[in-house]
C-alpha cells in the first residue's frame, strides 16, 4: 500500500499505468471510429505526463488534494477542468500532454470565430477536412492555437446565479419536505381510526 521511491512495487505500478495508456490509444487511434460524422472518440491527453505539483518546498502540494490525500481537491478539479477543456480546442496530434497547474484563469481557450469554430476531432484536426475554401480566404485554413478567452464576464455574474440556484433548491426542497410532512399526517390519521376501530366492540 504505501511502496517506497523506487522500490519495485512503484516501477511495477508505473509500468502498468503507462502500458493502459498505451493500449488507450491504441484503440482511439485504430479504425474503430473512423468514417463517422455523427460519433466520434478523441483521447485527451491533459494527464498524460503530468506530475504531482509541488509546493515551495519540493514536497507535494496538499492544497490539490482532499484530507484523504487521495481525491482531488475543488482547486485540483478546476485545473483538470481548465486543462481537459484546452485539450478538446487542440488539433489531435499537437494536444498537451501535461498540467502546469499555474491556478489561472487566463490560460482558458476559446474556440476561433474565424477557422475553427468547433471542437477538435480525429477528422476535423486534418488542415483538408474543409473541402470548399471560406468565402473570404483562397487557402485551407490551418489549425491554430485557439485564443485565450476574454475575461468579458463580470464578476457578479456568478455570483448571482449562485444565489438563484441556491434559493430556487431551497425552495423546492421545502416544498418537498412540506408535502412529505402531509402525507405523513394523512397516513398517521389513518393508521389512528384503524386502531380506534379494533378498539371499538359491538
Amino acid at each position: 500500500m504505501t511502496p517506497a521511491d523506487n522500490s519495485s512495487e512503484l516501477t511495477e505500478l508505473k509500468l502498468i499505468n503507462q502500458e493502459y495508456q498505451i493500449e488507450v490509444e491504441q484503440l482511439i487511434s485504430g479504425e474503430r471510429y473512423n468514417g463517422r460524422e455523427d460519433f466520434t472518440v478523441v483521447l485527451q491527453p491533459y494527464l498524460q505526463n503530468t506530475t504531482i505539483p509541488l509546493d515551495k518546498d519540493g514536497n507535494p502540494d496538499l492544497s490539490y488534494f482532499t484530507l484523504d490525500c487521495f481525491h482531488f481537491s475543488e482547486r485540483a478539479q478546476a485545473e483538470m477542468a481548465i486543462s481537459l477543456w484546452n485539450n478538446m480546442l487542440e488539433p489531435v496530434g499537437n494536444k498537451q500532454t501535461f498540467n502546469n497547474f499555474t491556478y489561472d484563469r487566463t490560460k482558458l481557450k476559446c474556440p476561433s470565430e474565424n477557422l475553427r469554430p468547433f471542437i477538435y476531432t480525429k477528422m476535423n484536426s486534418r488542415p483538408d477536412y474543409f473541402t470548399t475554401p471560406e468565402p473570404t480566404s483562397t487557402s485551407t485554413p490551418v489549425p491554430s492555437t485557439p485564443a485565450p478567452c476574454p475575461d468579458s464576464v463580470p464578476v457578479w455574474v456568478p455570483a448571482i446565479f449562485g444565489v438563484t440556484g441556491l434559493l430556487i433548491g431551497w425552495g423546492v426542497t421545502w416544498l418537498f419536505m412540506r408535502r412529505w410532512i402531509k402525507k405523513q399526517k394523512s397516513e398517521d390519521k389513518v393508521k389512528e381510526k384503524e386502531t380506534e376501530m379494533k378498539r371499538t366492540s359491538f
